[in-house]
């Protein structure tokens, strides 16, 4: 089943990247519906209509592509996560280049938003970022930006001997790194209006290829710095994440923890993420992951039911002794 849903929902994105690829390919109209582009007054069909038509390809993709991110998600599946963070990296980043910029947040701030006939996808994205966020938390961040799956998927192939582990109350404070960023960068925009500060905060650029030589060299030695620790960017820089992770405090949602995370420490030592703090998970820095959740429902590592089999194999020896005894 998970094979099928897996293949399926790839595909589905493929198809639908591949019609609005041929959708945006399309050359101007000519004749009758030239006339109606220039607002013909005769013409019957309505403009919302037709900025519909022209946007459904990249409405259906998106959706699409968020569809695949929930099931893998809900289904806590690493192999459709694996998946859907290729399928970020190379829809939404190389093709779309289509990632929730602080430019967005900035827009938000002034009230300077994008008129919705023409920008129906964008709104789709955002709406369905912001809502997950609050359903359940920064699972945008988890694995639906391209750079943030970019650089989780580098823990597929560069080995753990090269990674270092940053102490736990070095990362705690460096976590408020992205919080100063994001005030820092809003402060300067609202004083300057300066919108082009954002490609000294958010290295999201690099998917159009459009910068100069000393913002590839800063992105080099970020990227360098990834290699050693582990998603550098988004646990201490991005400014994204912060605002997110701001968000997040809001969510309905919250991971469940036994008893026994009170003192147990595995899920804490094995988060990547810097989300976990004894038995609480830290809403902010949380990204969804899965990791912790697949491993306090794994019988075999966690000792919450590890505690259970050993209280039940005890239980059944005390109750096999008086049969033994009664039987002799």
């Amino acid at each position: 089943m998970t094979s099928r849903v897996l293949t399926g929902l790839a595909l589905v994105v493929l198809v639908l990247a591949a019609a609005e690829s041929r959708a945006q390919e399309q050359p101007p109209a000519t004749g009758a519906a030239a006339e109606w582009d220039f607002g013909d007054e005769r013409e019957d069909v309505p403009a919302w209509t037709s900025s519909l038509a022209a946007q459904a390809p990249e409405i259906a993709a998106l959706t699409a592509f968020a569809a695949l991110a929930l099931v893998g998600f809900f289904r806590k599946s690493e192999r459709l996560k694996l998946v859907t963070l290729l399928a970020a990296v190379g829809y939404l980043g190389i093709y779309k280049s289509q990632l929730i910029s602080i430019t967005n947040i900035f827009s938000l701030l002034t009230l300077n938003l994008p008129i919705l006939q023409f920008s129906m996808g964008w709104y789709a994205f955002a709406i369905f970022t912001v809502v997950s966020t609050i359903l359940w938390g920064r699972l945008y961040c988890g694995r639906v930006c391209a750079f943030g799956s970019m650089t989780q998927l580098l823990d597929y192939v560069v080995p753990k001997r090269f990674r270092y582990d940053v102490p736990r109350t070095v990362e705690r404070r460096a976590s408020y790194i992205k919080y100063g960023i994001l005030i820092g960068a809003i402060a300067y925009y609202l004083t300057t209006r300066n919108i082009l500060v954002y490609r000294y905060v958010e290295p999201f650029w690099m998917f159009t290829g459009e910068a100069s030589g000393g913002e590839w060299i800063g992105l080099g030695v970020l990227l360098t710095g990834t290699l050693f620790i582990r998603n550098l960017y988004c646990r201490f820089l991005c400014p994204v994440g912060a605002f997110l992770g701001l968000l997040s405090n809001l969510t309905v949602f919250r991971i469940k923890r036994w008893s026994e995370c009170s003192t147990c420490r595995i899920c804490e030592k094995t988060c990547e993420w810097g989300a976990i703090a004894g038995p609480k998970i830290i809403a902010a820095e949380c990204v969804r992951c899965d990791d912790c959740e697949r491993l306090y429902n794994n019988e075999q590592k966690c000792p919450h039911w590890v505690i259970i089999r050993r209280k039940s194999e005890i239980m059944a020896r005390q109750l096999a002794g008086p049969r033994l005894s009664a039987g002799s």
